[in-house]
This record gives C-alpha cells, structure tokens and sequence, in this order.
C-alpha cells in the first residue's frame, strides 16, 4: 500500500491544532504502515508544542519536527525533504488553521494513479478579498515570468509523487519564503502530470495568522528578484 505524509507547519496555533491534527490524522486510515502525519512546530511562543507532544501519545504516527526555521517556507522545505527522505509514496501539504477540510482529501488520494500533482484550487476564499487579490497578482507573475498558467498557485492543500516532488525539492535553499509558488511553476512548466481541483477555504475562526498585508507585500518585493533567479536557472 502507498505510504502517505500529510505535512502541516505550525506557528502559535494552540488553538487551531488538536482540532486540526485529529481531522487529518483520519485520512492515514487504510494508507501504508509507513504513513505518517508530519508537524514542523519549530518557534511557537504558546502551548502549540505541548498539545502536540501530548497528542502524538495517543497518535502514534505523528512526527514533530522542532528544530526547522521558523516561518512558513523553510517548514515546507524541511518537511518535504524530510517526507522523501524517509519513505512517502505521496506527500500531502495542508496547514495547521483549520481552513482545509479533510473530508476533501479522498477525491484528491482516487486520483493519485492517474496524475503526478494535485492542486487544489481556492474559487472562493474565506480569508478575504485581499489574499485573492495577491493570489491573482501571483499567478499573473507566473505566467510573465515562466509562461505558467494555473489558477492558484498556493494553495495549502496539494498531493505530490515522493519521486516528483524530489526532482524539485532540492532546487531551494532551506530558508526560501515561496516554495509552494515556484514548485507549482516546476510542475506545470516541466509538464508533470498535474491537474487541479477547486476545494473550500473557510475563514480562520481561532487563532491569529502571521501573515499579514504589509509582510506579504514585504515578501512580495523580494519575490520578483527571486523568480527572475529561478527564471535564469531553471526556466
């Protein structure tokens, strides 16, 4: 049977994050011994990584990393490495909000034969008309940079092959901010296998999110010299 990695990074969600464990922590039912639900808790300044040492007592294949940077980005880089370094089959990314609904998962796992990635896509978004705004301004830079057209190039709910997703992974330095963004660009310009489909996105109920305007406007300047970068690199 396929070995799943459900991989979420986690930043002061004490809140957020045994709701959100124990939703996901369902979708490795009827995986492969080797599956696991992985949590970069690395810098939270609440009880997040209490509740998650206590949780994994009763959840065996829980695994924390704690010693990753602390923001978002370097996270996703050192679980992704991490997940094809020690036996996924599939790699799964979603984050710790409580903003992605598991019962979606199921559609994206039947179609992991037939398709290399799977992105969702956020039609309608809970968080905001100022997040769709920057989504939109992203995949117009994808689409000038590399000639990639996708609809929605973040998205936090994503199915990768373990052997695709290594052709890329270690392409970033470990403390890049966007790896979502430029492996969706890999994939699609590379032609992988990919296809996409629209999930829901609820609003964040609990919990504050770090990233707010000003700092993705912040990264956001940094990201056009670091897609002109990979363009010279890679594209």
């Amino acid at each position: 049977m396929d070995n799943l990695y459900v991989v979420m990074p986690a930043y002061n969600e004490e809140e957020n994050i045994s709701d959100v464990v124990k939703s996901w922590y369902k979708v490795l039912d009827g995986k492969g011994e080797g599956s696991k639900l992985v949590v970069a808790d690395s810098g939270s300044k609440d009880r997040t990584h209490e509740i998650l040492l206590d949780l994994k007592k009763t959840y065996p294949k829980i695994e924390i990393l704690e010693n990753t940077i602390t923001t978002h980005g370097p996270k996703l880089i050192a679980m992704y490495k991490y997940a094809v370094e020690n036996g996924a089959d599939f790699v799964f990314q979603t984050d710790s909000d409580g903003q992605t609904n598991p019962d979606e998962f199921d559609a994206f796992w039947q179609m992991r034969k037939e398709y290399d990635v799977i992105l969702g896509n956020r039609e309608v978004r809970g968080d905001g008309a100022a997040r769709k705004i920057v989504e939109n301004v992203v995949c117009l830079l994808l689409r000038m940079y590399y000639g990639v057209k996708v609809k929605d190039a973040n998205a936090p709910f994503r199915l990768m092959k373990a052997e695709v997703l290594k052709k890329y992974i270690y392409r970033f330095e470990d403390d890049y901010n966007l790896p979502n963004i430029i492996l969706t660009a890999f994939f699609v310009y590379n032609n992988e296998k990919w296809t996409s489909k629209v999930i829901t996105f609820k609003p964040r109920t609990k919990g504050v999110n770090s990233i707010n305007i000003p700092r993705i406007f912040k990264i956001g300047m940094k990201a056009l010299s670091d897609f002109a970068d990979f363009k010279k690199k890679y594209f």
